[in-house]
This record gives structure tokens, sequence and C-alpha cells, in this order.
């Protein structure tokens, strides 16, 4: 059996969840099958089973289009030059929207079945016309149209399945709940602590971490926030990057400022750092932050769990599946206002309920050390990469 997988993100251009699924789990499928990955870059890659081929994203024919419209253009256009190979797989498998306009023309000229793993959906992140105006509506529309075509549907946990049933027209029998996972044997807790002697972190005092994109999606202004009713000595590391439009670049910058007038410890990491550092973070770290408004499973705080870290998370979405409240960490009830669900109804109460359960962790320490060690054991109990690839194999064959 050969899969081909068709995706935005693949190393060493990863910047969010999807891209560390479609690494782990392509490695993983490649011990039992091909693997053939195309996606946006210019990797250029064999080792064994998994084959690599990057496709350029820059096509300098649009480069005087809109400048929100100009990425939706460029993604249609590479998303037709993934499909200008052969293409001799049994089935294909795509992530993200990005990546679903390549698979709907693959099914549809070379006649194999289409997986579609729903690592978020366009219907409930409207803040993305900020960042596409009416492209917008380009990426719902692509969206939809892959899902309802699609021979199956994974959703990466049960929550994530209601809102495919909910928002599109889809048999439920072909959706199927297959979660994320992790290396285990890569995501272990580490003494190494050089990440932190970079960023001037000061190891004698504790701190909170928040690892994410800068987007609405991820919360990241809530815990901005919420630093001002987190205790005084408590430092506050934030390694975020990637933002999703020069506004909310604007809104970071101007919303850190202000709280750094107040205290100097608020440390700021404006890059995407690479695994080995984000481990040393969550290793040392005495809580993780997961602030999210939306997230369909957050592979984050998996990631952190694994590092034997507790977590303070907002209680939406996947991630009530996966982090389990008194055990593993904390939920931080989120009351979403029901005409734009990506806003709380009072953000300063949000913000000070998330910081009241730091502040309870960070001052707790027996209890959080009793909810790092449980994070640990579940993570190794339900989101190993290889059983989860096993599952995602068993799919693969009842459609062939």
């Amino acid at each position: 059996m050969k899969a081909l997988f068709y995706t935005r993100e693949f190393p060493p251009y990863v910047y969010g969840g999807a891209g560390v699924h479609v690494e782990y789990l392509g490695t993983e499928l490649a011990k039992l099958m091909e693997v053939d990955v195309r996606c946006f870059g210019d990797q250029d890659q064999k080792d064994g089973n998994l084959s690599v081929r990057g496709f350029s994203f820059d096509n300098p024919n649009f480069d005087q289009s809109n400048d929100k419209l100009k990425a939706v253009f460029k993604t249609l256009s590479t998303c037709i030059h993934m499909n200008a190979d052969e293409v001799d797989a049994d089935i294909v498998h795509c992530h993200t929207w990005y990546a679903q306009f390549a698979g709907i023309l693959a099914k549809l000229c070379y006649g194999i079945p289409l997986v579609i793993t729903t690592h978020s959906l366009e219907p409930l992140r409207p803040w993305k016309r900020e960042q596409l105006g009416r492209g917008y509506d380009a990426s719902s529309w692509v969206e939809k149209t892959a899902i309802e075509m699609a021979d199956a549907i994974i959703a990466v946990s049960e929550e994530t399945k209601v809102d495919v049933l909910k928002h599109f027209d889809v048999d439920p029998e072909k959706v199927k709940v297959i979660y994320n996972g992790i290396n285990l044997q890569e995501y272990v807790v580490t003494e190494e602590s050089s990440t932190l002697k970079k960023y001037g972190i000061d190891q004698s005092k504790p701190f909170v971490l928040f690892v994410g994109r800068i987007t609405r999606q991820k919360g990241i202004i809530h815990l901005v926030n919420a630093i001002k009713y987190i205790d005084p000595d408590t430092q506050i590391v934030l390694c975020a990057g990637a933002p999703d439009t020069p506004e909310i670049a604007k809104e970071m910058e101007d919303s850190v400022a202000e709280v750094k007038k107040n205290r100097d410890n608020v440390i700021w990491i404006d890059v995407m750092l690479d695994k080995n550092e984000v481990i040393q973070l969550y290793s040392h770290a005495d809580v993780f932050c997961c602030p999210s408004i939306y997230e369909p499973f957050g592979i984050i705080n998996i990631e952190a769990m694994a590092c034997e870290t507790a977590v303070v998370a907002s209680a939406v979405g996947g991630i009530k599946e996966v982090v389990v409240n008194g055990e593993t960490g904390i939920l931080v009830p989120l009351e979403q206002q029901s005409e734009a669900p990506f806003e709380p109804v009072d953000a300063d109460k949000f913000s000070r309920d998330l910081a009241d359960e730091v502040n309870q962790l960070i001052q707790n320490k027996e209890l959080s050390a009793t909810m790092a060690k449980n994070g640990r054991k579940r993570v190794e109990d339900y989101f190993d990469w290889e059983a989860i690839a096993k599952q995602v194999e068993s799919l693969y064959k009842s459609l062939i």
C-alpha cells in the first residue's frame, strides 16, 4: 500500500500543530507502507519508505495581486503543481485547507480515495477574514468541498467530530476520531538549560510558559492581559511568533509593552524555536498555559505533559479530552459570545481566571508535581504515535 500526503507544512517549515502531526504520522506510517509527501517548500529527500518533495509557493504571477488574496491564489496554484507529477498512490490524505484543493484534484483526476484530517474548521475560525479578506470565502469553499466529497474524515477529537457533523453534509459513518500523538522518546524531561540561559530566564524563579503562534485562535492576548494578575515573582515566558496579520502583531507588541511598564520578568521569544529548545522550556517551566479560544485538539498540551509540566488550559474543544481537570492540569471555563464564538463574554474575567489557576499551581508545588507525573502517564497511555499510525493504516485498508 502507498499513501500520498498533501500538506502545506513539513520540516523544516513547520509553524503549527498540523505540521507536527504530519511529520510524526508520516514517519510512523513509513514503517508500515510507502509514504509520498508533497508539501509547500523546497524539500527533496528520501529515507526508506518516506519520500518528501516540496513545491514552491512563490509564484511571481501573483505578486501584484491584492495582498489578502495573494496567499489564496498562490495556495491554489501550488495545489495544481503538486498534482502535475503522476500519482500512483492507493490513497490521498490531506492536511489543512491549504492542501485540500490538491486532494480534490487527485480524487477527481486519478480516481483514488480521499482522506481529510480536520486539524481545524474554517466556520469556527471567522477571524481568518482579517488575514484573507474575501479569500476566507474561498478557503471555506475548498474545505467544504473537500470534506463533503471525502471518503473518510479523521476528526482529531470527539468534539471536532460533532463540529464536522454540525457544519458539513457528511455521513456520520465516514467520520472517525483518531487523536494526535507524540514521540515519547523525543519529548522527555531534560536537564539541559542552554535555552533558558540564552534568553535570560532566571532558573531560581518559577515561570509560566506559552508556546504557539500569534493568532486569535491561540488566545495569547488573553494570557498577556492576565499577567498583571499573576504573582509578580513569577516569570512569564512567551514563546510566540508567526503572527497571522500585521494588526495582531501590533496588538501583541502594544500589549506586551504595556505589561512591561510594571514588571521586568516578561520574556517574549518572538521566533519559532527548534524542538530541542522548546523541550528545554517545557521541562523547566513550572506551569504551561494554553489559553486557546478554539482548539480541535491542542498538541502543545501533550508536549508539555510529556515533559512533566502541569497545564492550565481553557476548557474548549479537544483540550477537554486531553487535559484531565484536577489530575493532569486545570481547565478554565470559557463562556463565549454566541454571535462571535471566538471571543469571551467577559475577557477580563477569563484573564483573571487563568491567572488564579496559574498562581495556585505555582504556590502549591505538591499539587503541580502530582499533575506533572499524571500528565506524563496519560500521554504514554493514550497518545503514542505508533498506535495512532496503526489506526490510520486500518482506516486506509477499509477504503481500498
